[in-house]
């Protein structure tokens, strides 16, 4: 029996909700699985990944091999780099010291994308305080 990590649908029409589950690579989507793993909300702002840590560990330690959509979350959450280093034998120590640098490196790139965006938005709101002055000089130049 293959197993795969994979997203399980729920929620409402429009209003997706997923379950992170290990399930037999041939039921369908959403059909029969063997354990939760997890939730993710892509509908918050930032996307919400809870993830249960130990149990992903076990199931990727028996085989399991999870979708890049779910790889792809717990790369978001550090969870695959630890994983990395735990298949290549590195000492627990080892592993919480490179998982504090990655932790390090995501609060850097949130500053970073942070001042990015306030720059956007002071350049977009420049850019209106102009368009309305120069409209506010035509209005007054067709007036006289």
């Amino acid at each position: 029996m293959a197993v795969r990590i994979r997203l399980r649908r729920m929620g409402r029409k429009k209003r997706p909700f997923y379950r992170i589950v290990a399930a037999d690579s041939r039921s369908p989507r959403d059909g029969r699985f063997i354990e939760t793993l997890g939730t993710y909300n892509p509908l918050e702002e930032p996307a919400s990944v809870e993830i249960q840590e130990e149990r992903i560990f076990y199931w990727l330690q028996n085989g399991a091999q999870p979708t890049q959509t779910v790889k792809n979350l717990l790369r978001r959450k550090g969870l695959w780099l630890k994983w990395d280093l735990m298949k290549h034998g590195a000492a627990p120590e080892k592993i919480e010291e490179e998982f504090k640098k990655w932790e390090a490196l995501q609060v850097e790139r949130q500053k970073r994308l942070e001042a990015k965006k306030a720059q956007a938005s002071r350049q977009t709101e420049d850019k209106a305080e102009e368009k309305a002055a120069e409209e506010q000089t035509n209005s007054e130049a067709q007036e006289a």
